[in-house]
């Protein structure tokens, strides 16, 4: 039997947690790491099985929990994804299932997501296109009721993802396709379409966690960033019914050229820029006309 295993007669041996985590920190921080003591404390939360929240009350780790996390923060320090660490990444309301050659989510397009939560009534069909993990078209199906959404998705890994977390949400139908094709959903009409495609412009630096996990085909977007925006703007122009929403995340460096495509279509009225919460552009949105 391992010396460190739970016993009835013995105690336990337990590492103090405080200690732990200061040189986790210190680690991760001397690794680079943007958030190094959120993500030691959501590793240290991972092994112990307890919400962030209750760190301070746990107080110590057994001895096979402190081997664990330290193996845990050697990885976050070699600039493996957090969100891969814990197998799943938060967004909004939802904890998806992530790794390897999906994109994660990040906590920036909640503010699309909640800006068509805002549009979406009982009865629409909404049209999630470069879905991935299916962030957006989960979040839609679990906060507006009786909606019927449709996540688009063409590379098979992130479908994958997509299928399982969509399994349990019965409205979502997983849909293999371009987006980029002319034809895609032939007939349907939505009352609203949001996108999250590829737009960072090729050559643009990285950090280690986007460079050598997400897929890249997830991330650049062509020269300028664009090759899937222009024909998604057309895409989502002929889904679309007299009067629904489109709205499209896109680079900090298209915040003047993505409205003026959706304006030059001349299929699209009320285009509007929106920053993220830093203050940088992030989404443009408009109405069919």
């Amino acid at each position: 039997m391992d010396p460190d295993d739970e016993h009835p007669w013995r105690p336990v041996a337990r590492a103090p947690l405080s200690p732990a985590l200061a040189t986790a920190v210190a680690e991760l921080a001397a690794a680079g790491v943007a958030s190094p003591r959120v993500d030691a404390e959501l590793l240290a939360a991972h092994v112990l099985e307890i919400p962030r929240g209750r760190l301070l009350l746990a107080g110590s780790m057994r001895a096979d929990e402190l081997r664990r996390f330290r193996v845990l923060v050697a990885e976050r320090a070699r600039r493996i994804p957090l969100q891969h660490l814990l197998g799943t990444a938060a967004f909004r309301h939802l904890e998806l299932s992530v790794g390897d050659g999906v994109f994660v989510p990040r906590p920036e397009t909640e503010l699309l997501a909640g800006w068509g939560i805002a549009r979406a009534h009982a009865g629409d069909v909404v049209v999630d296109l470069c879905s991935g993990t299916g962030a957006i078209a989960l979040s839609l199906a679990d906060e507006v009721k009786d909606i019927d959404v449709y996540a688009v998705e063409r590379s098979p890994v992130a479908l994958s993802f997509l299928r399982r977390n969509a399994a349990a949400f019965p409205r979502v139908r997983v849909v293999e396709g371009d987006v980029t094709d002319p034809g895609l959903l032939a007939g349907l009409r939505a009352g609203l379409v949001l996108c999250n495609p590829p737009y960072v412009p090729d050559g643009t630096a990285v950090p280690p966690e986007v460079a050598e996990h997400d897929p890249a085909d997830a991330v650049f977007g062509g020269a300028d960033g664009l090759d899937v925006i222009r024909p998604v703007i057309a895409v989502a122009a002929r889904l679309l019914r007299a009067g629904g929403y489109f709205g499209i995340e896109h680079d900090d460096a298209h915040g003047s050229a993505v409205p003026a495509l959706l304006r030059a279509d001349g299929r699209f009225t009320e285009v509007t820029a929106h920053d993220d919460l830093t203050g940088r552009p992030r989404f443009a949105t408009a109405r069919r006309t």
